[in-house]
C-alpha cells in the first residue's frame, strides 16, 4: 500500500486555485500520493495514510488505531472539535491547527459592525422593495462595542475598533482568562466580570470564543438595547437560535449576524431581513487561504520528514515512544 496524504475538500474549490497552492501540492505529491478526504475518517480509509490536511470531518477513534503510518492531522483552520486529538496523542499522532485567519475574521467583524450601525441590510431591503425612506442610522464614534472573548481574534478586533470608537467611545471585553484586566488595559479596553454587563451596556456585541455550548440565551438578548446588534463570527451554536429569532421579532435587538449558513437549526432564520447569515466564510479570503495552505503544507511536510510541526494541539504526543522514534532531535 503506497503512502497517502488526504486533502480537505477546500482543495477542490477552484475559487482558491493559486500558484502557491499548486506548487505546494506538487511538493506534497513527492512525499506521498494525494487523495481527497472522505466525509468521515474511519478504520475503513486508514490504510497507508501518513498525513491528513483535515476539514471539519469527524475523525473516529478507530481511524487512529488502524492508521499505523499516520503521523499528523493538520487542521486547515483552528476548529478541532471533531479531531479527537487526545486519542490521537495516545496513538502517537500530531494534531495541529493553523491560526492564520485572525486578521480575516477581525476585518469581517469590523465590516459587520459598520454595516449594522449604518443599517446597510435594512436600506438594501427597503430599496429593493420600492421603499426609498431615509431611516435612522448610527456612528461608531462615541458608541460602545462589547467583545465576548479576548483571545487573538478579539485582540485583533480591538486594535481595529479602538480608533473608530473615538475618544468618547468605549470598548468593553469579557473573558475568563486570569490576566484579562491587564490585557484589556493594554488595548484601551475595560474588562467586565459579568457578561450581562456586556449585553446591557454595549450598542454592539461581538462573540469571539471557541466551543459549541450556548452562551447567549434569551435573557442575554433581552438585556440588549433595542437598536443594538449581535455579531457572531465564531460558532452558530453559541447563540440559541430560537431565542435570537424571537428577540429580533420582539425588537429587543435590531440585527443578528452569524457566520453560518441558513440550514439545520439556523433554517428558522430563512428570509428574515434582520438576521444575516454568511456561510461560515468569515475566516476565508484569498489571502488567508494561501496562508492556510502554506501552513498546513509545512506542518505535514515537517511531520513526515521527522521535524516537529508548528501549532501542536496535543503536546503530550511528544512523549509518545512512536513519535520519539521518527522525530529528529534538534
Amino acid at each position: 500500500m503506497p503512502n497517502k496524504i488526504l486533502l480537505a475538500p477546500i482543495f477542490q474549490n477552484a475559487r482558491f486555485d493559486t500558484e502557491e497552492r499548486r506548487e505546494g501540492l506538487n511538493k506534497l505529491a513527492q512525499l506521498a500520493d494525494l487523495e481527497m478526504e472522505p466525509t468521515e475518517l474511519t478504520e475503513d480509509n486508514a490504510d497507508g495514510v501518513v498525513g491528513v490536511i483535515a476539514s471539519s470531518a469527524l475523525i473516529h477513534p478507530g481511524f487512529y488505531q488502524a492508521a499505523e503510518k499516520l503521523r499528523i492531522i493538520s487542521r486547515w483552520g483552528v476548529g478541532y472539535e471533531n479531531t479527537n486529538y487526545e486519542i490521537a496523542a495516545q496513538h502517537g499522532v500530531f494534531v495541529t491547527i493553523a491560526p492564520e485567519h485572525m486578521v480575516t475574521v477581525a476585518e469581517y467583524t469590523i465590516a459587520q459592525w459598520m454595516a449594522t450601525l449604518k443599517r446597510v441590510y435594512t436600506l438594501n431591503h427597503l430599496s429593493h422593495g420600492g421603499d426609498f425612506s431615509i431611516i435612522r442610522t448610527y456612528e461608531a464614534n462615541g458608541s460602545t462595542l462589547g467583545l465576548y472573548g479576548f483571545g487573538r481574534i478579539g485582540q485583533a478586533v480591538a486594535t481595529r475598533a479602538k480608533p473608530l470608537l473615538g475618544n468618547e467611545g468605549r470598548l468593553l471585553v469579557y473573558d475568563v482568562r486570569s490576566d484579562i484586566q491587564e490585557l484589556a488595559a493594554e488595548y484601551g479596553a475595560i474588562a467586565v466580570d459579568d457578561p450581562m454587563v456586556l449585553f446591557r451596556e454595549s450598542d454592539t456585541v461581538s462573540l469571539h470564543v471557541a466551543g459549541d455550548d450556548v452562551i447567549v440565551n434569551y435573557d442575554c438578548l433581552c438585556a440588549m438595547k433595542p437598536h443594538g446588534s449581535l455579531i457572531n463570527p465564531s460558532r452558530g451554536n453559541l447563540v440559541d437560535d430560537q431565542s435570537v429569532n424571537r428577540a429580533i421579532r420582539e425588537e429587543r435587538l435590531y440585527y443578528y449576524v452569524v457566520d453560518d449558513p441558513v440550514n439545520g437549526p439556523r433554517e428558522i432564520h430563512k428570509d428574515h431581513p434582520r438576521i444575516i447569515c454568511t456561510n461560515h466564510n468569515a475566516g476565508i479570503t484569498l489571502e488567508s487561504a494561501i496562508r492556510l495552505d502554506l501552513r498546513t503544507f509545512g506542518q505535514v511536510t515537517d511531520a513526515i520528514q521527522g521535524r516537529k510541526p508548528a501549532h501542536i494541539l496535543n503536546p503530550d504526543v511528544l512523549d509518545h515512544p512512536r513519535v520519539k522514534t521518527f522525530l529528529k532531535t534538534e
